[in-house]
């Protein structure tokens, strides 16, 4: 069965063509980004985001700005390279895939010594659009693994946003619930709204709805109540950041949700690429933690919901410890957080 699956970002004449996420549901509005400024403010703005897509939208952003200088002296447009890779790298600090995609960018610097503006720009072009369409190549494998933990009528829950709005793909927690509907497999999904953004009501339902699979939204803080009321067969999350140890930064919320699956014995699941893991970290407690600004909290989408002068706590994720995981859903398989050094040896061989 075709499913409709929106695009979240992608190559378009010499441009990142991504949606604007910050309209949906109300306006669907695609724009194009060949600036780096804009291409940061976009990601500092949400309007692209999740790990995935974040990391993509880097890179292809990096090539666009990289356009209108490759009339400078070779030295220069290597300069403006550096430059422009360091403030794309710096948007955001949490999801490890922007770094890993601007990374993986700068490593071509040196491999072809003499090249041309052009030819350098050309072989950085190729790298993002195969950083894109691996992406999509690994979201796909994620739900082929992931649809194995499906049955026929399943009630899925899920958090914020790790659908195809959030990656090159069809989603990473998404994907399975994806490849079910595909294969003509009933699934139900519950969507946490996730305050202070409602990433889940705004984009997952959205995408759902699309979609046409049966979607469900609920507040964060009926989770645990629709866990023991609604028949919840398992939890399926994204992530932004999966240290070596297996604990993993996700959307704030997430945590408690794990808590809450654990109390009534939901099974939770971590689905999310190779690239999202920083075996350099031994644990969650090193991953960096963004905060965002207070108003975030203190109103809501034009109007205010606390008074202005009230401090406001807004970290944008949290960190699952591994113990609460059943298991980590990966292009490679599935993995208990306690086993990642196989991944981690696949890593290094490839």
């Amino acid at each position: 069965m075709a499913i409709e699956i929106p695009r979240a970002v992608r190559w378009h004449d010499d441009a990142v063509r991504i949606i604007d996420q910050t309209l949906l549901p109300g306006e669907y509005r695609e724009i194009d980004l060949t600036d780096v400024e804009d291409v940061v403010e976009a990601i500092q703005a949400l309007r692209v985001r999740g790990a995935p897509a974040i990391g993509i939208a880097g890179a292809l952003g990096l090539v666009a700005s990289l356009k209108p200088h490759l009339i400078l002296p070779q030295a220069e447009f290597q300069d403006r390279l550096l430059q422009n890779a360091r403030r794309i790298r710096e948007a955001r600090p949490t999801a490890v895939n922007l770094a890993w995609a601007i990374d993986r960018l700068l490593s071509l610097r040196n491999q072809r010594p003499g090249a041309s503006n052009e030819e350098a720009w050309e072989d950085l072009r190729s790298q993002a659009i195969a950083i894109l369409d691996e992406d999509r190549e690994m979201c796909r494998r994620i739900g082929e693994h992931g649809v194995a933990l499906l049955r026929e009528g399943a009630t899925v829950l899920t958090h914020c946003n790790a659908g195809a709005l959030a990656t090159g793909g069809m989603g990473t927690a998404l994907a399975p619930v994806y490849v079910a509907a595909e294969r003509g497999l009933k699934v139900r999904v519950l969507a946490d709204e996730t305050r202070p953004l409602l990433q889940g009501s705004r984009l997952t339902a959205w995408e759902m709805d699309r979609a046409g699979i049966e979607v469900m939204i609920l507040t964060d803080n009926m989770a645990a109540f629709a866990m023991k009321e609604l028949d919840v067969d398992l939890v399926i999350v994204g992530a932004d950041r999966i240290a070596a140890n297996g604990d993993v930064a996700n959307k704030i919320g997430t945590y408690g949700l794990a808590i809450a699956a654990h109390h009534h014995g939901v099974p939770f699941y971590v689905a999310a690429p190779s690239s999202t893991f920083d075996f350099e970290l031994a644990s969650g407690d090193e991953i960096p933690i963004e905060s965002r600004g207070p108003e975030e909290v203190r109103s809501g989408f034009g109007r205010r919901t606390a008074p202005e002068n009230v401090e406001a706590y807004n970290p944008a994720f949290d960190v699952t410890p591994a113990g609460l995981i059943a298991g980590i859903i990966t292009e490679e398989g599935i993995f208990e957080p306690g086993d990642l050094s196989v991944l981690y040896e696949m890593k290094t061989r490839s």
